[in-house]
């Protein structure tokens, strides 16, 4: 560049004025304002700045070296400026942005009678494309008609490209067809009209168009339709796009290098993004940026971290985009440290305004559990925009600080502030995880006054919203008026009534889903599993088993664990680990579900020694496994190997302990008689105690008929549960154990003064395909006659092997004959002597129970199952009991 100014000072100096406009077009070569304002004091003082040749061609040196303000300068001081120096002044404006004022240059050319030509309109065209200044570009184009300058290819390309820049595509369309002599230009301005309205489907149309048409694609055509399959995700069509380029000879070109790399990356491909990325001379920052984004969009975070360092080292600096694809990946990992090293990168580069770095940073720090954090970032953003508020409510509720995240929409929305789509679907999420109801409805109510009642993603929220507030028929109201049911619909309502114990109804959806036609995924299957499993339906939860094989969810893992929670929960713990077995990668949720099923079937040693292979699959547990854990040595009497992963969950597994870790603990310590332990722990906790914590105290007051502790168990439920019933009945039993029947009395007094109502006992059973359900004395069912006679047959045989009523248990005060009458009607009974009369001999019979199975039946089927010789698992609200030749799998523990 030194070298050329040399050579054009020397002409200037050794030139007559003649051959100076030979000369001055090598100027625009150099590009440096410095050496042309050296050049233009030569002309100066030679006396030849006057020449309205020379001052053209300074003007569109200046103009195009960025020199805009020295260009205009030269305009202004000309007497006469002719359409050449307008022209160059206009392109400069357009070109470097400025778009506003190549328009008032163009309407003060016009005022002056200066007409425009081939080179004027399309500067003009341009800067209304960038100013989206539609009614100035309809004016133009009438100006252009009239000129006559519509044919020109370079005009009506131009024209194309501002009608779809302004948002008339179909008049860009026609303005393209209207072009007598298309040239690649003209092709290449529809493309990217088409590409940069994410019509990416007609710009491949357009694209396979041109090369039938014989026009030869160049690489800004190569590049765009490159984004064209970016775009539309179609790496197969991208791949082709490649052949081409290489056929043609442009894999050298920087901008097809580019959107190569991007299209291999956000495909998938991350092998065929960095072979192309390897070819590539001098990667620039959008090759690495490229590179680096689609390794985040893809879950490689290491990697793209890694990449990152590569970058700097190869001495190209990151910038705001590589920074915020690098917070993302620090989101992903959970590397805090590193987070914040990149927060303090992102502050030296004076990004800290922008609206998507703040974004990125809020949602790293929510996702590091650095709340603090990203309120700090959140009230230091100049202006609160809307993705920032939807980040923070996310990640508060994300963090378990729900009130926080609505209480942040409240503020909101007092303020005026607007809210969309993805504000209201957190603020639902945060809804269902707090159950909070009341809010749930003025939410729905927002919801119908803004008409967002028609977008799906928002009524499938709020049916969830509903189902887990326990509000199963707002929930199925919502559903019903949904005026476009889809899949997600449906697995929606299906899991709120299956969250809810009505998995009938769920179970009736499958089937209006399948008269519909839609094709069920496996979130349909596990709600359905789920449904069975609270059903105890284990005959049909087989059937929907068959159909995910059908479907080929066999491998699916969300549908492998409701399977294995589905037979542990139906009793058959022998499935649930053949399915177990099957689970091809299982996870975390898979051993959960496996261990807390043995647990619960009285198999605790079994379920540790599982535990104990998931540590050695390098699988680590969560709190869910470890309420698993705790609750299997419950169930097996392991009081030692409960204390010690009781104490060691933070220091082996990182898990801080909860509620519910410590109300299985103290249930451990209060089983083993231990209540005085128990109390301590009770005492020690780092948390308000809740109802569990109490109920778990009540319950091992009556296991040991402890008084004292029974009472002031009880009455702190009575603070904190009121409406309990089975406080009540925990007391009288307790009572009632020790022979205080007045002391009974009074919590029937107190029941009736406070309108509390006893749950009354309800059990019921699967027989093809159908829920038989009894309750005490009931003599509804059609085989009741039936029902009761078996029940006698069977109170005379085991009365024979040994059996005694277990009258105590009974809390009437009557004759002991009637006390006898009352515990041989009880629920469970009913339903076992149905199954026995229902189902073939030999046939396991499958016994669900709301409440606690009470102690005289517990005898009873330890009986039974030896005199009938059948299988017996009754399913009540603590565990699984597996009565078996005489004896249960809990142990009578």
């Amino acid at each position: 560049m030194f070298l050329m100014f040399r050579q054009l000072e020397f002409m200037v100096l050794q030139s007559s004025p003649i051959s100076y406009s030979k000369f001055l077009p090598l100027l625009r070569q150099t590009k440096s304002v410095n050496e042309g304002l050296q050049i233009h004091a030569q002309i100066v003082k030679h006396g030849l700045s006057h020449d309205p040749n020379h001052r053209n061609h300074l003007i569109n040196f200046y103009s195009k070296s960025r020199a805009i303000s020295h260009a205009r300068k030269l305009l202004d001081e000309s007497p006469e400026p002719d359409l050449v120096s307008w022209s160059s002044l206009i392109s400069g404006y357009a070109q470097n942005g400025l778009g506003a004022k190549a328009t008032l240059a163009f309407h003060k050319m016009q005022a002056l009678g200066v007409k425009g030509n081939e080179f004027t309109f399309p500067s003009v065209l341009k800067a209304c494309a960038n100013t989206s200044d539609f009614v100035l570009g309809k004016q133009v184009h009438g100006i252009v008609v009239v000129a006559g300058f519509e044919s020109d290819v370079f005009v009506a390309n131009t024209l194309v490209l501002m009608y779809a820049k302004c948002g008339s595509i179909v008049d860009s369309r026609r303005l393209f067809e209207d072009i007598p002599d298309r040239n690649v230009v003209s092709w290449n301005a529809l493309l990217t009209c088409y590409t940069q309205s994410d019509l990416f489907g007609k710009a491949m149309g357009l694209f396979q168009e041109m090369v039938v048409g014989g026009i030869r694609p160049d690489e800004y055509s190569l590049s765009t339709i490159l984004n064209a399959a970016t775009g539309l995700g179609d790496i197969g069509q991208g791949k082709k796009i490649h052949g081409y380029l290489i056929k043609l000879g442009y894999e050298s070109d920087p901008f097809s290098s580019n959107a190569l790399v991007d299209m291999y990356a956000k495909g998938g491909d991350l092998g065929g993004a960095i072979a192309v990325f390897g070819n590539v001379p001098e990667p620039d920052i959008v090759s690495w940026n490229a590179l680096i984004a689609g390794c985040v969009s893809h879950e490689h975070h290491v990697w793209a971290l890694e990449l990152l360092d590569r970058m700097k080292s190869s001495g190209v600096n990151p910038n705001m985009f590589t920074m915020s694809s690098a917070l993302r990946a620090c989101a992903a990992l959970g590397v805090k440290e590193l987070g914040k090293q990149f927060h303090a990168k992102l502050i030296k580069l004076e990004t800290m305004t922008d609206r998507f770095v703040s974004v990125g940073l809020i949602d790293m720090y929510s996702k590091c559990r650095l709340m603090k954090y990203a309120l700090t970032v959140y009230h230091l953003m100049p202006e609160k925009e809307l993705v920032a508020i939807n980040a923070l409510i996310s990640g508060l509720s994300q963090n378990g600080e729900i009130r926080e995240a609505l209480t942040l929409f409240q503020e909101m929305h007092k303020e005026f502030m607007e809210f969309n789509h993805a504000t209201l679907l957190a603020v639902l999420n945060a809804i269902a995880d707090l159950q909070a109801t009341s809010m749930c409805k003025q939410v729905h109510t927002l919801i119908m006054k803004c008409g967002y009642e028609a977008d799906n993603f928002i009524t499938n929220s709020l049916v969830d919203s509903y189902g887990k507030c326990s509000q199963v028929n707002d929930a199925a109201r919502v559903f019903r008026e949904c005026p476009n049911v889809d899949l997600p619909s449906f697995t929606s309502i299906m899991t709120a009534y299956a969250q809810r114990g009505q998995g009938e109804e769920a179970l009736k959806l499958y089937l209006k889903l399948s008269e519909m036609g839609i094709k069920p995924d496996s979130f349909v299957f596990s709600s359905l599993l789920n449904a069975c499993a609270n059903l105890s339906a284990y005959e049909q939860g087989k059937q929907i088993h068959v159909h995910v094989l059908k479907m080929g969810f066999s491998s699916d893992i969300f549908a492998g664990n409701s399977l294995v929670n589905m037979y542990a929960k139906c009793g058959s713990i022998e499935d649930a680990g053949c399915t177990f077995s099957e689970v091809p990668e299982r996870s975390v949720v898979s051993w959960s579900a496996m261990i807390g099923g043995l647990a619960q079937h009285g198999l605790g040693k079994e379920a540790l020694d599982l535990f104990n292979d998931m540590l050695k699959n390098g699988t680590t547990p969560n709190h869910v496994t470890l309420v698993s854990v705790l609750s299997a040595c419950n169930h097996a009497g392991l009081v030692d190997e409960a204390q010690r992963y009781f104490d060691t969950m933070k220091e082996r597994f990182g898990i801080e302990r909860t509620q519910e870790h410590y109300a299985c603990m103290i249930d451990v310590l209060g089983r083993a008689g231990k209540l005085d332990e128990a109390k301590d722990l009770v005492n020690s906790m780092p948390f308000e105690t809740n109802g569990a914590i109490w109920g778990t105290l009540l319950g091992a007051a009556r296991i040991h008929k402890d008084v004292e502790l029974g009472q002031h168990a009880a009455e702190m439920l009575y603070t904190l549960e009121p409406e309990k019933s089975s406080t009540h009945t925990l007391l009288a039993n307790i009572y009632a154990s020790a022979g205080l029947w007045e002391d009974v009395a009074k919590v029937r007094r107190l029941m009736k003064d406070r309108k509390v109502k006893k749950e009354p006992g309800m059990s019921w059973m699967e027989v093809k395909d159908k829920i038989h359900t009894f309750i005490v004395g009931d003599s509804s069912h059609p085989r009741s006659e039936e029902i009761y006679l078996k029940l006698e047959e069977l109170g005379h045989l085991m009365a024979k092997a040994g059996y005694v009523p277990l009258l105590d248990t009974d809390l009437h005060r009557v004759e002991s004959k009637e006390k006898e009458i009352l515990l041989s009607y009880h629920s469970e009974k009913l339903a076992v002597a149905f199954g026995l009369i229902a189902t073939p001999p030999g046939a396991p019979i499958r016994v669900k129970k709301n409440l606690r199975i009470c102690l005289d039946c517990h005898t009873s089927f330890k009986y039974i199952s030896k005199i009938v010789s059948r299988e017996i698992f009754v399913r009540d609200i603590n565990r699984f009991h597996h009565f078996r030749d005489g004896s249960c799998s809990c142990g009578d523990y």
